[in-house]
């Protein structure tokens, strides 16, 4: 997969956007969420202080329970924290309000489901061109190139007018990282991105989140899948909603081996 292209090829960004974001950094201070249950107060996270640098691949690991989904909706802007304070892409989270969080959520990150999350009734081009269509920062006129244009650059150039049901768990994958990229955002989120497929999709889903990282985004990817989190250059480990361990590495190793059942 050669670097996407950013959207200044492919169009602009609109208007009211004004400038691009000047960082694709992740900044968490002194995170803490509490949820009320009916037994008193429940701490998903506590005291977490975090900083993903732009350009970083890094992994988010830890057992069911640990924290990793209320961490994903704190730096999404899904949910927000107790105490301390969110800021990604140079932007502090809790400033905006709902319509400025989805124009911020749609420009700043692209996010990658485990399930992939592809609308059945639209074809892969069609899926693509959702986000461009629900945030309108690429022009009209060039969206259907650019995401004819991603689709070819995750080698799906072909299945472009298929319905999402016609292909494997690994193409339908591959569209869905086509999907993140719509907006050229410099964030990418992939919420257990290869937990759904078998090793030939995985290894070939890491290998484009490789080459994404390459050619200049942020890619956070949170699994408990302990061969994916060795390949990643740097692995957080969370235990009981705290950051437990923090392990940067010189480079990555080893290919992901067959575990799977699904299909390629």
């Amino acid at each position: 997969m050669r670097p996407v292209a950013p959207i200044a090829d492919h169009g602009s960004r609109s208007a009211e956007s004004g400038s691009i974001l000047p960082s694709a950094a992740v900044h968490l201070q002194g995170i803490t969420k509490l949820y009320q249950t009916p037994v008193g107060p429940f701490a998903a996270l506590r005291g977490i202080d975090l900083c993903v640098e732009s350009g970083e691949f890094v992994a988010v690991v830890g057992k069911s329970g640990s924290g990793k989904s209320t961490l994903i909706n704190m730096f999404t802007g899904i949910d927000h924290p107790t105490e301390g304070v969110v800021t990604v892409a140079g932007t502090r989270l809790r400033a905006l309000n709902q319509g400025q969080m989805a124009q911020w959520r749609g420009r700043t990150l692209g996010i990658v489901f485990q399930f992939f999350q592809l609308l059945p009734t639209l074809t892969l081009v069609e899926n693509v061109l959702l986000p461009m269509d629900l945030c309108g920062c690429v022009r009209r006129e060039v969206r259907h190139d650019r995401a004819r244009y991603l689709l070819e650059q995750v080698g799906l150039a072909d299945q472009a007018h298929k319905f999402p049901s016609a292909l494997s768990g690994g193409h339908q994958q591959r569209a869905a990282i086509a999907r993140a990229l719509a907006n050229d955002p410099p964030i990418i989120v992939a919420d257990e991105p290869t937990g759904n497929l078998d090793s030939r999709a995985a290894e070939a889903t890491f290998s484009l989140f490789e080459a994404l990282v390459r050619g200049g985004k942020t890619i956070l990817v949170v699994t408990h899948d302990d061969e994916l989190a060795a390949r990643v250059p740097r692995t957080v480990s969370l235990a009981d909603g705290r950051v437990s361990n923090d392990v940067t590495r010189p480079q990555m190793v080893g290919p992901i081996r067959a575990h799977r059942s699904s299909a390629n």
